[in-house]
């Protein structure tokens, strides 16, 4: 059901030479881009009327109205099961929490005397959030996306989700987002939803429409089409990340239990046939525990042939056998997952040595599936090894920093000479003649 990668006995390469020896799944963004391309224009040229053409061809409903009407949001919060309303209202306390203690206040650092750096952070003016609906339904990405944003104190927030062939029992062809999409934009308090999928949803927001503004930002997980999509509009629109299958790796020595393992592999397999669960063990013994109870528990589920086998037995799986927790930690940092667990003996030690990871998950009580919904972290993490220089969703992501120079006459007086010396030595000269003629010409000679 899932293969093994032996690197036991050998030195491990660096680098590259090790990420080459490790799991992976194939995600061409290039070749997606051609034909996310078409559809992208389609939508700058028609607008809101490509959107209904898109939404009829990929999710099989014919729109009137691409935004959601504000009673659509009322009625899927009144018919939101109970118990799902109450778990997201803990999730959204729980998300706030964290998110709120990430807020950047205004600095002023003083340089010298009568030269001053200020630097102010800015929310961005507007985003568009998406949040997938093709294989599950993902009300839990509202909340990830949304609250660092209004904690940011972005002040237009727009959502997008694709449209449901059947969102609403009394009303079987309406062509909403999916009811739980839509009541937990309800819960957060965002109005502006729009029924629009994939690299469509990404175009309607860089580009506005009829119907929708345009959004100088974009966020959100999704499929290879919205990464697509993402990288088409680079140099236009801001954005998270080009998201790619979702991954676990479990860093486990053999004080791990193998049923709690190979459940949280298990966990990250449902999402998708690419996705990634890796295990990464100097124990021979773990591995074969952890093999052993992957066939009862994938039977024991859902999803088994469509998405956990493809995911569990393709080439981006694995089991990892290393000679030891050192090795171990080369490997995990050498892979960079979007969600790393670790089951080891001191689990907090091993944390504070791994330096590429979206999210850590520490011991046997903080699996994955904890901080997909309700430990108060946030799930959109970076992807594809990205962890190396990417971090996850936050409320810096949409807070841009503006520096504030203010300088006196003495305080420009005192390094004026250091300004036009470099100034000239980059060929220059002019940059050097805006200080001088501050001087009548002849600059000071500083200290």
């Amino acid at each position: 059901m899932i293969s093994r990668i032996d690197l036991r006995g050998d030195a491990l390469p660096e680098g590259p030479a090790l990420r080459d020896l490790l799991p992976r799944a194939d995600f061409d963004v290039s070749a997606a881009l051609e034909k996310v391309r078409p559809i992208c224009e389609a939508v700058h040229h028609r607008g809101d009327a490509a959107l209904i053409d898109f939404a009829e061809k990929f999710d099989g409903v014919r729109l009137t109205s691409v935004r959601v009407p504000a009673e659509a949001l009322t009625q899927a919060l009144e018919q939101l099961d109970p118990a799902v309303r109450a778990a997201l209202e803990e999730s959204i306390r729980r998300a706030r929490i964290v998110h709120r203690e990430q807020r950047r206040t205004t600095h002023t650092t003083q340089v010298v005397p009568g030269g001053t750096v200020t630097e102010k952070w800015v929310p961005v003016e507007r985003v568009g959030l998406y949040a997938p609906g093709g294989r599950s339904v993902y009300p839990s990405s509202v909340i990830m996306n949304v609250v660092p944003a209004q904690e940011a104190g972005v002040p237009s927030i727009a959502l997008a989700s694709p449209a449901q062939a059947s969102a609403f029992e009394n009303d079987p062809a309406d062509g909403l987002p999916h009811p739980t999409i839509l009541a937990a934009c309800a819960l957060l308090g965002v109005d502006e939803v729009y029924a629009a999928g994939g690299a469509t949803a990404v175009a309607m927001f860089a580009y506005g429409t009829e119907s929708c503004p345009p959004a100088p930002m974009v966020t959100g997980p999704g499929n290879i089409w919205v990464a697509a999509a993402k990288r088409y509009f680079t140099g236009v629109i801001g954005i998270d990340s080009e998201a790619g299958p979702t991954e676990i790796a479990v860093l486990a020595d053999d004080t791990a239990d193998p049923v709690h393992v190979a459940a949280d592999l298990i966990s990250q397999a449902e999402h998708d046939p690419l996705a990634a669960a890796v295990l990464v063990t100097d124990s021979v013994t773990l591995a074969d525990a952890v093999e052993k109870e992957l066939q009862p528990q994938v039977e024991a589920t859902k999803h088994i042939e469509d998405r956990i086998r493809p995911a569990l037995a393709g080439r981006q799986s694995a089991i990892v056998l290393v000679d030891g927790l050192d090795e171990g930690l080369r490997v995990v940092n050498a892979y960079g997952a979007e969600h790393l667990e670790i089951q080891t003996a001191r689990p907090q030690e091993v944390a504070e040595r791994v330096v590429n990871a979206g999210a850590i998950f520490i011991g046997p009580w903080a699996p994955v599936s904890l901080g997909d919904y309700a430990a108060g972290s946030n799930h959109v993490l970076p992807t594809g090894g990205c962890a190396c220089h990417s971090s996850g969703l936050s409320v810096q992501s949409f807070l841009r920093g503006i520096h504030i120079v203010d300088y006196t006459r003495d305080a420009l007086a005192e390094v004026a000479h250091h300004v036009v010396t470099l100034a000239e030595a980059e060929d220059l000269p002019a940059h050097g003649a805006a200080i001088k003629a501050r001087f009548g010409w002849k600059v000071p000679e500083g200290k």
